[in-house]
């Protein structure tokens, strides 16, 4: 699929008149490695447009070569490993046992349903082994909303995997062991509030099942790949886009993730962010060519300058998006 490649208005200027270009990179503390586009799911908003047919997959060389860097690269605290589904990808579990060698944390984005795949019983398990803090998908707390954005029967696995996780000791009040939630609207709108979606989250799931989880992450639906030839099939692109501008909030600009956070790409291509990743956007002042193997450290990268497109409109908008949740706690009307 060709990415979408709409164009409004232009965000550089958009920070121009705030007084916040140019946009700059600060310290790099977060390696975010994308092992590749294989996942057991095909869900409507994916902005990786990942399914089970993929077969972009990041090699046993490369995954090497990712923690080489990560040695290399001091400032960096914490690995974020994403997909697809990242437990699909063979090189996963040695990306996990390499990075906590080395000290730092590591965040795996699951998306619970691959907790029954064949083969990977045993993942709550190693989870736990290794201190594997979890960023699990979960759009709502009702059976409806989550099978008709992410599939048939997907709710009722991701809850027998909540509580699986749960018996193990993630996401209890005290525990050490982070299970975070991850919210992202079912259509063409932004994310209510964090802290007041979070307190129903946890008011319903305790509930209903008995759930617990630390945190959840509200997070904006990007305007690429499935989920931007979705709306344009609708006719509700342009509006769509129209809505992320016209909510642009300056108060997320300081915490956006791609001014601490470095982007890998499963064939080792670096970018700003994932997003930028899937637009194939390399770094700035860089060619297609922007690898792991040509960079010494992820140090050197501070203060260069961050590729911008219409897109960054969706992690700017209302309180802000990032892989954390929002940005900025008073959202404009």
């Amino acid at each position: 699929m060709i990415p979408c490649r709409a164009s409004p208005p232009n965000f550089h200027a958009t920070l121009e008149e705030h007084g916040l270009a140019p946009l700059t990179r600060g310290i790099v503390t977060t390696l975010q490695v994308n092992v590749g586009k294989l996942c057991n799911q095909a869900c409507h908003h994916c902005h990786v447009d990942a399914g089970p047919t993929r077969r972009e997959i990041m090699r046993p060389t490369t995954a090497a070569r990712v923690l080489a860097l990560l040695a290399a690269s001091r400032a960096i605290t914490a690995v974020d490993l994403t997909g697809g589904a990242p437990e699909l990808n063979p090189s996963f579990r040695d990306l996990v046992r390499g990075a906590r060698r080395l000290g730092r944390r590591v965040l795996v984005r699951c998306n619970l349903t691959v907790l029954f795949v064949p083969g990977m019983e045993d993942l709550p398990e190693f989870y736990r082994e290794y201190e594997v803090e979890l960023i699990c998908s979960l759009p709502c707390y009702t059976a409806e909303n989550v099978d008709r954005q992410r599939g048939r029967g997907v709710f009722d696995q991701s809850i027998a995997a909540l509580r699986a996780l749960n018996r193990l000791g993630y996401g209890g009040a005290g525990s050490e062991l982070r299970l975070d939630l991850v919210y992202n609207p079912v259509g063409a709108f932004l994310p209510p509030p964090q802290a007041d979606l979070e307190a129903r989250y946890k008011t319903e799931l305790a509930a209903l099942f008995g759930i617990e989880f630390h945190r959840l992450l509200t997070i904006t639906n990007m305007p690429i790949e499935r989920f931007a030839e979705t709306l344009r099939r609708e006719g509700r692109l342009a509006s769509y886009l129209g809505l992320l501008v016209n909510h642009f909030n300056p108060a997320t600009v300081e915490g956006l993730m791609c001014r601490s956070l470095l982007s890998v790409g499963w064939d080792g291509a670096l970018y700003d962010c994932d997003f930028n990743q899937m637009l194939t956007l390399p770094l700035a002042g860089s060619d297609a060519a922007a690898t792991i193997w040509t960079l010494a450290s992820c140090d050197d990268l501070t203060g260069l300058p961050i590729v911008t497109a219409g897109h960054c409109f969706g992690c700017t908008a209302g309180a802000g998006s990032s892989c954390g949740g929002e940005l900025a706690r008073d959202a404009p009307s």
